[in-house]
């Protein structure tokens, strides 16, 4: 399985391709600011072609060359229902800081093609399955996606549901504290200490490492996971 994973835009976010190897279908994940120019170089270089994209949430930092990506390949993007709105509004999710920072001038390309996600969801897509969990508590429309690869092993793209060392912040609009620890207690501390995460921002981890030494997880219980 090939996974490529670079940051892009002010903010530093990653973005992530997955394929079952070179030359093959691919799915792009969170493609934010700046993110085609750097998206063209990787798949020219591995021969890929994206079959979807896919959103973990839709903050702006995410999404920004979503709408590019998928008009230039003709694909969907898929996102949960609650952050559909930020697609068309992305000034909406900023908050009067983040509205003073980047300005109510913020415009983007929407894609034309949205495909609604649910928890529990399982996407079939360029020869992968995703598991789709619903996160709520960075935006209310949070999820993670769950793959396996061919070599047994398991990925976890986050989003920022869960960092290295930290958690994402919940005081932006539709951000809600208690919603993020019910989602880190049901969803994500349940999982196995081998899961790889690939993050929305910061190094990878695992969920072993970050049970042990994050300090947002520390005293959580781990509830049974629900969808």
């Amino acid at each position: 399985m090939l996974v490529l994973g670079f940051p892009v835009g002010p903010l530093q976010a990653n973005c992530y391709v997955l394929a079952r190897g070179e030359g093959e279908p691919c799915v792009v994940v969170d493609p934010g600011q700046d993110a085609a120019e750097p998206l063209r170089t990787q798949l020219a270089e591995r021969r890929l072609t994206p079959a979807a994209v896919l959103l973990t949430h839709g903050h702006f930092d995410h999404v920004f060359s979503a709408g590019e990506i998928c008009a230039e390949h003709g694909v969907p993007a898929h996102i949960h229902p609650a952050d559909r709105h930020m697609l068309a509004d992305p000034g909406s999710a900023l908050g009067p800081a983040g509205r003073q920072l980047f300005g109510d001038g913020l415009v983007m390309d929407a894609p034309t093609d949205v495909r609604e996600i649910a928890g529990g969801d399982v996407l079939e897509l360029a020869g992968l399955r995703f598991e789709v969990t619903h996160t709520p508590g960075h935006t209310g429309g949070s999820v993670l996606f769950g793959v396996k690869t061919e070599e047994g092993g398991q990925l976890l793209l986050s989003g920022d549901t869960l960092f290295a060392g930290a958690i994402g912040r919940t005081d932006l609009p539709g951000g809600d504290h208690g919603r993020m620890l019910e989602s880190l207690s049901t969803q994500v501390l349940p999982l196995d200490d081998d899961v790889v995460v690939l993050p929305g921002h910061g190094p990878t981890t695992t969920i072993g490492r970050e049970r042990a030494g994050n300090p947002f997880l520390q005293g959580l219980p781990a509830s049974d996971a629900i969808s």
